[in-house]
């Protein structure tokens, strides 16, 4: 189809997509929202949903200006070429796509959304949420779209012809057709969403410190069903995320279908794995848990590896993702609910074992180790960047608004201390089952005899 007409069939798929990815952002607040204590259940589940509304509207205002705007030194795009989504009206489409132009901004808010929303899991338990407000609107703007434009809007870790692959392995091509030779593969998000949010995620836990209790107390999580219906939120959802990435209902869109599915699988099994043979028992939080591995791992690699490769990569991201959890406690970052482990080491290992697994380029296939060399670079790179970038937004805060709530409201539980309501209302919910208890009817008491009754019955005989 013609570049420069609508396609319907694109932007179907888009839209459905966007929906999907929309999803995964309440699917992670009942994931994360079962896996904290049951006293800050709702604080956990409101950051989820803060993020969209924060991130939505930083998105439309300038964050897709920065992401997918003209290029500015191969690190951000001009914040004022798409100032408010201004200009754009519902028939514009984006250039060579057939997609309008709102649809794909759509499509790509949802991405900013979920990975500012990913990073709160590390800190669970313990911060203001105005601070948290105040982060996601400064994350999105300074750290998340400036690397969604270094990867994905032709800047310095993309693959266009003034790239650090390009500076590391010549380009092909010539004049304005020029790419790098060896372009970095981030098919949906390993570096721009996962490392990027994986490594915010540490800093931030870091920068505010452990929880009370933590590495003594049990904080075990308090609604496991919830835990693994989120995680099966996610898996669906995720599919508008690499799937979604394809563009259109096509055969990439298929096969990233097909190895988000195994790889998933695949991560599941090998969590499950590292339990039974570490614990002695497999856990349903651990099998969640890989599940959230793989899609993760999979996420940069969707359409560059084989559904073999798939399997292959799921297993070893849920098995290192497996090792790598229970380290928090023997280095004493209080990483709550596993951003780290999960989330950066997941979307390391899918950085770079694409270098070795992709058909087309990867040391496995015959293709030499450029690949590998371009996804490792380009992976310090992206923590590097979000490192730098997520300490000074959160010194800033931590400066000014600060991040901790008081010790007693710790203690007593932020849903309560600072929500002023409850996940559960237990005491509430015991004296309505009182109320509806069933009244006992007590028989009324036999009437004292009279003298007939004491008279005796006839027996034999005329009996009238």
């Amino acid at each position: 189809m013609d570049p420069f007409t609508l396609d319907t069939g694109a932007t179907a798929w888009l839209l459905m997509s966007a929906s999907l990815v929309l999803l995964m952002t309440p699917a992670l607040a009942l994931f994360y929202g079962g896996m904290v204590r049951a006293r800050t259940v709702l604080n956990m589940m409101l950051m989820s949903f803060t993020a969209i509304a924060v991130g939505a509207i930083v998105w439309t205002v300038c964050g897709y200006s920065i992401a997918f705007g003209s290029d500015i030194g191969g690190i951000i795009g001009d914040p004022l070429s798409h100032l408010g989504l201004h200009g754009e009206d519902a028939e514009s489409l984006l250039a060579g796509s057939g997609v309008p132009f709102l649809v794909a901004a759509g499509f790509q808010m949802t991405f900013a959304i979920i990975g500012a929303a990913l990073i709160s899991g590390a800190i669970a338990d313990r911060v203001r949420l105005r601070t948290w407000v105040l982060f996601v609107a400064a994350w999105i703007p300074l750290c998340y779209a400036p690397l969604a434009h270094m990867v994905w809007g032709g800047g310095i870790l993309s693959g266009s012809a003034d790239s650090l692959a390009a500076w590391m392995f010549g380009t092909t091509g010539s004049g304005a057709d020029a790419v790098a030779a060896v372009a970095p593969i981030d098919f949906a998000g390993g570096t721009v969403v996962h490392i990027n949010a994986g490594m915010a995620g540490l800093v931030l836990a870091l920068v505010v410190g452990p929880r009370l209790g933590f590495g003594t107390d049990a904080m075990k999580p308090h609604n496991l069903p919830l835990v693994m219906l989120g995680a099966a939120l996610l898996w669906f959802g995720w599919f508008g995320f690499n799937a979604g990435s394809a563009g259109t209902a096509d055969a990439t869109a298929g096969l990233a279908w097909v190895t988000t599915t195994v790889a998933t699988a695949a991560a599941a099994l090998g969590w499950a794995l590292v339990e039974r043979i570490r614990d002695r028992h497999v856990t349903s939080l651990g099998v969640a848990s890989g599940i959230v591995a793989g899609l993760v791992a999979i996420t940069p690699a969707a359409a560059a590896v084989s559904p073999l490769g798939a399997i292959a990569l799921g297993a070893v991201a849920g098995a290192v993702c497996a090792l790598v959890v229970p380290l928090k406690h023997r280095v004493g970052i209080d990483d709550s609910l596993d951003v780290v482990g999960v989330h950066l080491t997941g979307g390391i290992v899918g950085t770079v074992l694409v270098g070795l697994l992709s058909v087309d380029t990867g040391l496995l296939y015959g293709h030499g180790a450029a690949q590998l060399v371009v996804q490792t670079v380009v992976a310090i790179a992206a923590i590097i960047v979000s490192g730098v970038v997520t300490l000074a937004i959160a010194l800033v805060l931590r400066a000014t608004v600060g991040w901790r709530i008081t010790p007693a409201e710790e203690r007593a539980g932020i849903d309560i201390s600072r929500h002023a309501e409850a996940g559960y209302d237990l005491v509430g919910s015991l004296a309505s089952r009182r109320d509806r208890r069933p009244v006992r009817i007590e028989p009324a008491p036999a009437p004292a005899p009279t003298a007939a009754d004491r008279t005796p019955a006839p027996t034999g005989g005329d009996v009238r």
